[in-house]
Order: structure tokens, then C-alpha cells, then sequence
């Protein structure tokens, strides 16, 4: 079933894993794209030896490191020269298993999705095996994603196991895309503006002695200010610019509302507090109604928001 089918393999220092990730792929994948993002260690020997073998594989190389999202921005872009069907994200630490390949691109080939993924929390035995720090990091990591996407339907968001469309893939604007390890979050939020079909793939998560290079701190870090802009984008541009519904109006009056009751009544309760005197009724009382009006408003809007990612598509036909 797999037909021009491109794997895009990102490559930094892995040298000892490289062989077994090339080696397990499906044999009736059509290219191998292995992008080695500036190596130190025998990567690139590697692959030059693979690619001798194994004429699937095209090796391109970065003069400087670019990170995961430089790397893949490089394999889609020759994934497109060379006209594929779908392109697939597999990383080059054995930590993905290629199984899931043909899970991976079914829907899309059928029509139902544009872009697939994998998700890792469908599994609880499997999802025991992930260090306890980076499950609770996920979590608390998805639900911020999940509010700047606009996906809140993905469950795993930051699952790096990905397959996409190319017909889907010509219309990302690449110069959005982070280069590095905002490239799944960046991702989502972009596809979110084409009206991109998600569908997550449940797999099992696998760990062997690898350590993330991502540090949690430059994720405390660097990921929140990025996450708060993309979320207020979105806003603007898809209750405000390109469309104007229930959830813009709810908007519109519920946040001012909220807080303007909050600053009003936070200003009278310094007030009366510091000088020892009990506040007026209507001084609690109008700022209170406020707050709780506002925040219905802004709480039916969130509602509105959740419902309203790109739904399903309905199935091509067979071309037998």
C-alpha cells in the first residue's frame, strides 16, 4: 500500500543507532532522506556507506547544526522536489518503531487526514516505560500546545512521529516553522491556519538508554512566550480577521468585562482594606457581577473553541 512514500530522518550524533533505523524500514518505501544536521561523531561515515548500499537513500548535509525543525525543513523541501505522495518524520535514535509506518499513512492515502501522528498515552502499560518526569512535562507541555494550536482534539502533541501529506505540505509557509525543538509545536500551530486534518496514531512509547536533550529549563523558558504569542495570533486571525462568530462576540465583551471587574474591584478593596472602612455595597457587588459575568462569556468561548478544530474528511474512493 505504500506508494512514493519519502522518510525524512533528522541526524545529529547518531552513530550507533542510524544502521538499525535505516535498516528497519519498510522495504517498499520510496526514498530515504537522511539529513545530517552537522555530526561529530561517525554519522555522516555511516550514511555515506549506507547510501553506497542502499540506493533509497539521498544525503544531504547542513554546514552548520540547525536543529530537528533546520533538518526537516531540508527533507521536506527535497521530499517535494521529488513530488512524493506523503512525507514521514522518524528521528534517528531507534527511538520510533517503523511498525507504525503503514498506520502512519493509511488515512492519509485514504483521504481521511491530511497529517498523522503518533500518540504515546493510549498505552498504559507502554507509557510506564517513559521517565516520570518527561510524562508529567508532557502533559503539562500539551495542554499549553493544545490552547495555541487550536488542536485540542491531540492528545500527544509533541509526539515527534509524524507523517503529512505533500499536497498539505505545499501550503506551509516553512519561514513559521521553528528550526529547533519548537518544530513539532510550530507545526501544529501552522496547520492549524491551512484547515489541516489531524489524526493521531496510538503506539506504543519506547525508551532505551537515551537521554533528551531538552533541557527543561530552556523549555520553562523559551516555550511559554512562544505558545502565548501563537495563541493570541490565532485568536486574532480566526475570530477577527477570516472570520467573525459567536465565540469573536463572546470575546469581545467577556474579556474586557473580566477585567475590568477584576482591576475595579482588586483598586477599591486596596482602598477601603488601607483605610480601615467597609466598602459600599454596589462597590462589591458591580465588580463581582462583572468578574462573573466575564468570565462566563470567556468560559462559553473556550467551549466554542474546543469544537471548532478541522474535523474529519470523508474517505476518497478506492482508485481500483
Amino acid at each position: 500500500m505504500i506508494n512514493d512514500i519519502a522518510v525524512v530522518v533528522p541526524c545529529f550524533n547518531v552513530g550507533a543507532h542510524i544502521t538499525a533505523v535505516i535498516g528497519a524500514l519498510p522495504p517498499d518505501i520510496t526514498w530515504i532522506i537522511a539529513v545530517n544536521d552537522c555530526s561529530t561523531d561517525d554519522t555522516e561515515k555511516i550514511l555515506l556507506q549506507l547510501q553506497r548500499n542502499n540506493e533509497k537513500i539521498i544525503y544531504l548535509k547542513h554546514e552548520r547544526n540547525q536543529g530537528v525543525g533546520g533538518a526537516m525543513l531540508s527533507g521536506f523541501k527535497k521530499s517535494r522536489e521529488l513530488n512524493s505522495a506523503v512525507t514521514i518524520k522518524i528521528d534517528g535514535d531507534n527511538q520510533m518503531d517503523s511498525a507504525y509506518i503503514p498506520q502512519l499513512v493509511r488515512p492519509i492515502l485514504q483521504g481521511t487526514a491530511d497529517y498523522t501522528k503518533g500518540n504515546r498515552f493510549r498505552d498504559f502499560q507502554a507509557l510506564k516505560q517513559m521517565p516520570v518526569i518527561r510524562r508529567m512535562g508532557n502533559l503539562g507541555l500539551s495542554f499549553c500546545i493544545k490552547a495555541a494550536s487550536g488542536y485540542w482534539n491531540i492528545f500527544d502533541p509533541t509526539n515527534g512521529f509524524i507523517a503529512i501529506s505533500n499536497e498539505m505540505l505545499r501550503t506551509i509557509n516553512f519561514d513559521r516553522v521553528q528550526h529547533r525543538f519548537f518544530f513539532e509545536s510550530s507545526m501544529l500551530i501552522e496547520l492549524y491556519h491551512a484547515n489541516c486534518v489531524i489524526q493521531e496514531i496510538p503506539m506504543k512509547a519506547r525508551y532505551g538508554l537515551e537521554t533528551s536533550t531538552l533541557s527543561i529549563g530552556r523549555t520553562l523558558i523559551g516555550f511559554p512566550p512562544r505558545l502565548l504569542f501563537a495563541l493570541l495570533r490565532r485568536i486574532i486571525l480566526s475570530y477577527y480577521l477570516f472570520d467573525f462568530n459567536v465565540a469573536s462576540v463572546y470575546i469581545l465583551c467577556g474579556l474586557p468585562l473580566f477585567l475590568f471587574g477584576a482591576l475595579y474591584g482588586l483598586v477599591n478593596f486596596i482602598k477601603y482594606a488601607s483605610s480601615h472602612v467597609s466598602a459600599p455595597t454596589g462597590t462589591v457587588v458591580i465588580p463581582t457581577l462583572m468578574i462573573i459575568l466575564g468570565f462566563q462569556l470567556l468560559l462559553a468561548a473556550i467551549t466554542f473553541d474546543v469544537s471548532n478544530y478541522p474535523k474529519n474528511k470523508e474517505p476518497r474512493l478506492s482508485p481500483n
